[in-house]
């Protein structure tokens, strides 16, 4: 996630170079055509270049906006992660009696829930930005949690299984009652959707066709706009055109990012960062100090 700080001017520029290249080639090569063929290139109407331009604001300004909307749904999602987190712990502490809760060992609820669900956090983090699912897990989950994690795909799911065969068993344990078991399932049910929705965005793909149509059109925009600048205002037309191309380029780039939240770029949604929030949260909760710092920004965001 991008951080209200000022933006490098080497990372915009990064992004922007091949086209910003591109648009200077098209300027220098329609400059050197009009000083050797003067009368060959075709005189483009401004007004039509400037309808032609309004059609792609438009254009870009729906793109931009459904992007973001993606990009919100899915920081929504992981805020409501991080509470189900947080209520899932605290449900286990007033639910359980109390020399269940306490018992020593590892076979103490409240540390093994607590610790799972800190890994299930990082797992599903990891997980839709395409990194391995259980790296760094150990730290968190028992020997028998890890191997039982081996086989299934789908980490994170599993997971979920082993909170749900852990509830079972306080209820079967009679360490909970029977509305409490509801309790703690409507909990982790919530954990399971707030994970599909980021499952979802993750796999539906926006329109390529889409992409490709704005990207095109911008492009005939500006060819337009360069050989109606060239009649218009000379050498200045090459200026001018890189101006007006940086700025539809840095928004179809913005869009373009911001449509992906889990690509594991600087305008991600900052998945690791709620994790290590939550895992501060949980330790609290356990008693353990010192909490683990917060995750330190990488210069200008927050992953």
């Amino acid at each position: 996630m991008l951080l209200d700080t000022r933006l490098p001017v080497r990372y915009v520029f990064k992004h922007l170079r091949p086209d910003v290249i591109r648009v200077l080639l098209i300027s220098l090569c329609f400059q050197t055509l009009k000083r050797v063929f003067p009368a060959q290139l075709p005189l483009i109407p401004l007004p039509l270049v400037t309808i032609l331009g309004s059609s792609i604001s438009l254009l870009l300004a729906f793109k931009i906006s459904q992007s973001y909307d993606r990009w919100w749904e899915a920081r929504k999602l992981w805020g409501a992660i991080a509470n189900d987190s947080r209520t899932l712990v605290l449900q286990l502490r007033g639910f359980v009696r109390d020399e269940v809760l306490h018992q020593p060992g590892p076979a103490a609820p409240l540390p093994a829930m607590a610790y799972r669900q800190m890994a299930w956090c990082y797992s599903l983090g990891q997980s839709l930005r395409g990194l391995p699912a259980a790296a760094g897990l150990q730290n968190y989950l028992s020997t028998t949690e890890l191997a039982y994690l081996q086989q299934p795909a789908n980490k994170p799911l599993a997971l979920l299984a082993l909170h749900t065969g852990q509830v079972k068993a306080l209820f079967e344990a009679q360490a909970i009652n029977a509305f409490q078991q509801v309790q703690l399932d409507a909990t982790l049910m919530r954990l399971g959707d707030a994970m599909g929705g980021a499952e979802r965005i993750k796999s539906t793909v926006f329109p390529t066709s889409y992409r490709l149509m704005v990207y095109s059109s911008i492009y005939l925009f500006l060819i337009m706009l360069s050989l109606g600048l060239i009649e218009t205002i000379g050498g200045w037309e090459t200026p001018v055109l890189l101006a007006v191309a940086s700025t539809f380029f840095l928004l179809e780039r913005t869009a373009r990012y911001l449509q992906d939240p889990f690509s594991n770029k600087p305008t991600d949604t900052p998945v690791t960062a709620i994790a290590r929030a939550v895992e501060t949260d949980l330790r609290q909760l356990l008693q353990e100090a010192p909490a683990p710092a917060p995750m330190p920004a990488g210069g200008f965001y927050l992953m």
